[in-house]
């Protein structure tokens, strides 16, 4: 019996459309977007599902606490390979900071490498930031840097961003690294210091 409700259901949709214009659509054909969007949707939240389980997820954490910053493991696993498992990397992360200028990026630039804080930072000219600040809506011209270290120099390098910076609440944010180049890790962990 639910076989030969499916079978009419399917033949309403591919039936040709009426040769004269009826007064009302018939109701299969209001309740097809319905159901192509509750597809879509389902398909949606078993990507939601999957993703939470476990496909995606880094395999660390980082929480602020005022100035502080507080290293904690994460409690979901990621199932890519990690530096964790590599005795010849560190635990590494990705830092933004934007600057206001071309002058400013390259001074602090300068300034982290020399202090062994980084072992690479990037210059990404003419962004455009829009932001909430002082009550208002803001838009500036800047600079991105984008800086590969090891995490146990998160806490330094967030200091010696803010002794150096022209802005009063400089950009500092840390993504960590979960895996990639094996010979690059190496490289960010032998050309920075150990603290």
């Amino acid at each position: 019996m639910p076989l030969q409700s499916l079978s009419r259901t399917l033949s309403a949709f591919s039936a040709a459309p009426p040769r004269h214009p009826s007064p009302a659509p018939p109701k299969l054909r209001r309740r097809a977007p319905l159901v192509g969007a509750l597809c879509v949707l389902s398909l949606g939240a078993l990507s939601a599902i999957a993703y939470r389980s476990s496909c995606a997820h880094s395999s660390r954490r980082f929480h602020y606490l005022g100035s502080k910053v507080i290293n904690q493991p994460s409690t979901r696993g990621l199932h890519s390979t990690t530096m964790e498992g590599a005795s010849t990397t560190v635990p590494s992360i990705v830092v933004y900071v934007t600057v206001p200028n071309r002058e400013a990026g390259m001074k602090l630039a300068e300034s982290i490498i020399k202090e062994r804080l980084a072992a690479c930072v990037n210059r990404v000219p003419g962004i455009e930031s829009v932001y909430w600040w002082e009550g208002k809506v803001q838009t500036d011209s800047e600079e991105l840097l984008i800086i590969k270290t090891r995490e146990s120099l998160l806490g330094a390098l967030t200091e010696h961003v803010k002794s150096n910076h022209e802005y009063d609440v400089p950009e500092v944010i840390a993504m960590p690294i979960t895996g990639g180049n094996l010979k690059y890790l190496e490289w960010i962990k032998d050309s920075t210091r150990d603290n």
